[in-house]
């Protein structure tokens, strides 16, 4: 018997905007949820460049066709810090950095860690661009993520994870107790903006792994 493929299904809108692996986890965010939007993907990558996307342009396509095009980079920030992460499989093995946005010169690199996520990753590498600024006195400067899911966090000061816990990511768990309480007790200027990927091609942090 041939066996089935693993499809990963994006929320952009539901209780819990992610990507998720399975229909009935999915299903959970999406149901009774007005106006949810979702659609699956047969590879993490394309999902999680999706999800970082409008949904709006995978309406009605069964797989984004990529073709070569230029992006217009004439509104970013080059004066600033951006942070992103990679993770192999999800959960799988992670690890999140930061970068100067001009000249993609790397400021800190974390892991990999054991059985963590993407969306873990993601916020655990803004809060980590935010202390750095905060420790260095540079308060003038925006920080970027391509993560909606990790600038809500920040903003809710509050996780979501459906992560499960256990030995081999007691230390990843340890960080984002200290990234939860670091956000709880600190005040930042730094503006947090959205890294608009459609727009502007990867974030300059990106691991470059697609």
């Amino acid at each position: 018997m041939a066996k089935k493929k693993q499809k990963y299904y994006v929320v952009w809108e539901g209780l819990n905007p992610g990507i998720y692996l399975t229909w009935d986890k999915c299903n959970a965010q999406i149901k009774g949820y007005p106006g949810a939007k979702y659609k699956s993907y047969t590879s993490h990558e394309e999902a999680k460049e999706a999800f970082n996307e409008d949904y709006s342009d995978h309406i009605g396509t069964n797989k984004k066709t990529k073709v070569a095009r230029t992006f217009d980079r004439s509104d970013v920030i080059w004066e600033s810090l951006s942070v992103d992460a990679a993770c192999s499989g999800s959960p799988g093995i992670m690890e999140y950095r930061g970068v100067w946005t001009g000249d993609a010169a790397e400021v800190f690199r974390m892991g990999p860690y054991d059985w963590g996520t993407n969306n873990v990753g993601e916020f655990l590498a803004l809060i980590h661009g935010l202390a750095w600024l905060q420790k260095h006195g540079i308060k003038d400067i925006p920080i970027y993520s391509d993560s909606r899911t990790a600038m809500s966090w920040l903003r809710n000061k509050k996780i979501k994870t459906t992560l499960e816990r256990r030995s081999s990511n007691v230390v990843l768990f340890q960080m984002m107790d200290r990234a939860v309480k670091w956000m709880k007790t600190n005040t930042w200027q730094n503006p947090v903006l959205k890294w608009e990927t459609s727009k502007w091609g990867e974030i300059p942090a990106d691991f470059g792994r697609k």
